[in-house]
């Protein structure tokens, strides 16, 4: 059985590189053998994180949507821009909600436990996101407490990156980023939701 792996980037800006490198993801896992659900964040619009109005009115429903998919797959990589050395408002507002949900008596963070996780980032600076990923990694492991494998994919100067395909450019990061996700895929394998 093909493992299901969530994609989706922590950004929704028109020429996102952060969207390009999900393409390519999704593109590396489906020939890795996995199922792929890719989506984008501009689908399931959200208001900033705020007690009052979880109190008042519960989770949005867009929350629990995401939320719900994420519960589907076992496997989830995550491309996140870098803003001012951390993740995006986008990305950071999306995991908090998601971290809000819960169903049935479940028990807290559900969509973060029993699956794991893989982080990349692209940016045109000459970190190319290695600090948003750190950022990520941070909120995903001791925030939400998730597995994330320890293998990650930093993309710099990313609007030199990609070539015509949308594929990389280099080599070693075109290689590194089919061993991130042939272990994403491989661990997936493994997990029982």
């Amino acid at each position: 059985m093909l493992p299901k792996i969530l994609v989706f980037a922590g950004s929704i800006r028109t020429g996102s590189h952060n969207a390009r490198l999900a393409a390519l993801a999704t593109k590396e896992l489906v020939l890795a053998g996995a199922d792929v659900t890719r989506i984008s964040l501009l689908d399931f619009p959200l208001p900033i994180y705020d007690g009052d109005l979880e109190a008042k009115s519960g989770p949005p429903e867009n929350a629990l949507k995401l939320k719900r998919l994420m519960m589907m797959h076992p496997g989830v990589f995550i491309a996140s821009p870098e803003y001012n050395a951390s993740i995006t408002p986008l990305l950071k507002n999306t995991l908090d909600w998601i971290s809000r949900v819960r169903e049935r008596g479940e028990p807290p963070l559900p969509a973060y436990k029993n699956r794991v996780f893989a982080i990349g980032g692209a940016s045109d600076g000459a970190y190319g996101a290695m600090r948003s990923l750190m950022a990520l990694r941070q909120v995903l492991e001791l925030g939400c407490g998730a597995l994330v494998i320890p293998d990650q994919i930093a993309v710099m100067r990313a609007s030199e990156a990609f070539d015509e395909k949308d594929n990389l450019k280099e080599e070693r990061l075109a290689n590194l980023l089919k061993r991130v996700l042939q272990r994403l895929t491989d661990m997936a394998r493994e997990v029982v939701p």
